[in-house]
């Protein structure tokens, strides 16, 4: 509370608070605003009864299931940001730009990544439009009405990227995920409203387990959020004209969490998969799609192996998204350019191989605790019988890191100023 007090006592902090807000408020207000001709009945009951959309309607902040003009969210971008990471692996030069000609690097794939944006947009808006017009949700489209719908809604996922950019330039925290962040904080008093309206006195011990066990998890993926290996490292000293350089310890800080939320969010589209692909090619074949939904839901009915599945490709793609974005060579490099070298390790090679190994051993334990998470709303919900418990998943792992990415922010901000004051 002392540190709230403080923030709002210094005029800078105040005003980019404030302004934050006002954006978010935007986001909100547009989320609100539906598209002409929705069937807000029948929209609902496919909502309920598809996972993989009501799972984009989370990070939409509920745009999605109202088909509202930000109904994509910032789901575009993020996808065109995760195809050009994986671009670097096949493009050198991509990767080179990305790593080593520094901020300069950055803004270029910044820039790709944005003109990315656009497209995928507009495949995502009218492949979803297409969909609900087969189910009968909305009113059949003309050309004009059809692209006239895509441009309105292409535009308000540009709108988004731009606003989440907005925010960014406050550095109080990465605007893309406060974006996100906000999308699904917007669904929380629902799904309190909803719980208390269930309350019986008899369930009044499954609603305390269910307080103490969130406190237990959100605990969990804060500690594992924040854990990190430190590998000791060395400089070898220098000399300068008449000046020695160098020769000071410190540490390479390895997080347990390298790859963050996307291998939940990987997995979930590969699981899904065949429910959204049997929904498409309802427009061709309903007889072909009437037997893979029926294969689907056989197989997917079963929670046991739903969950066990789920785990399993939660982590292989930890270590795929991880090998990916962590190069172990390219740090070997840089601590050797810099005349750093890990004690007792020869730079090059050795120190590459090292640091691999580091990273696999902590990535098993991210991995494992990632995979618990994304089950953990299946476990409870079978265990509570209570749809609306559900602990874990991505929401949470999104909401504890963007809570703590601000916490950071704003408390160097502070510490900033009281410097400035001393």
């Amino acid at each position: 509370m002392k540190k709230l007090i403080q923030i709002f006592k210094i005029p800078d902090l105040r005003k980019k608070l404030l302004s934050i807000l006002g954006l978010l408020g935007v986001f909100r207000l547009l989320a609100a605003i539906p598209i002409p001709g929705v069937d807000p009945t029948r929209l609902q009951e496919f909502f309920a009864s598809n996972k993989f959309f009501s799972f984009l309607d989370v990070f939409s902040g509920g745009g999605l299931s109202k088909l509202s003009v930000v109904m994509l969210g910032v789901g575009p971008y993020i996808t065109s940001v995760i195809i050009m990471q994986l671009l670097t692996i096949i493009f050198p030069q991509l990767k080179k730009a990305y790593y080593e000609e520094g901020p300069e690097g950055k803004a270029k794939f910044n820039r790709y990544s944005r003109y990315l944006t656009v497209p995928l947009a507009a495949l995502q808006s009218y492949g979803f439009l297409n969909l609900l017009m087969s189910q009968g949700i909305i009113d059949q489209l003309s050309l004009t009405q059809m692209l006239g719908n895509v441009v309105i809604i292409v535009g308000g996922s540009v709108l988004l990227m731009w606003i989440g950019e907005l925010i960014s330039e406050f550095n109080i925290g990465n605007g893309i995920s406060i974006l996100i962040f906000s999308g699904i904080i917007a669904g929380l008093p629902q799904s309190v409203v909803s719980s208390i309206m269930n309350y019986s006195p008899e369930k009044l011990p499954t609603y305390i387990a269910f307080v103490v066990l969130s406190v237990v998890v959100i605990s969990g993926v804060v500690y594992v959020n924040e854990g990190e290996r430190k590998v000791p490292v060395s400089y070898a000293k220098q000399v300068r004209g008449n000046k020695m350089y160098g020769g000071a310890s410190s540490y390479l800080p390895l997080k347990v969490n390298q790859a963050g939320v996307i291998p939940i969010i990987f997995a979930v589209s590969v699981l899904l998969f065949p429910q959204f692909f049997a929904q498409i090619a309802g427009v061709i074949s309903q007889g072909f799609a009437n037997t893979v939904n029926e294969w689907v839901n056989t197989f997917f009915n079963n929670q046991f192996i739903y969950s066990g599945l789920y785990f399993l490709l939660v982590v292989a793609f930890t270590y795929f998204y991880t090998s990916v974005t962590f190069d172990p060579e390219e740090i070997s490099k840089t601590l050797q350019s810099n005349g750093g070298f890990i004690p007792g390790i020869r730079p090059g090679e050795n120190t590459t191989n090292v640091i691999k190994k580091i990273v696999h051993r902590i990535t098993l334990f991210g991995a494992l605790f990632l995979g618990a998470v994304a089950i953990l709303p299946n476990i409870t919900q079978i265990a509570t019988g209570i749809q609306t418990f559900a602990i874990g998943g991505a929401a949470l792992l999104i909401v504890v890191a963007v809570a703590l990415e601000i916490m950071k922010q704003i408390e160097s901000q502070l510490t900033m100023r009281e410097y400035e004051g001393l």
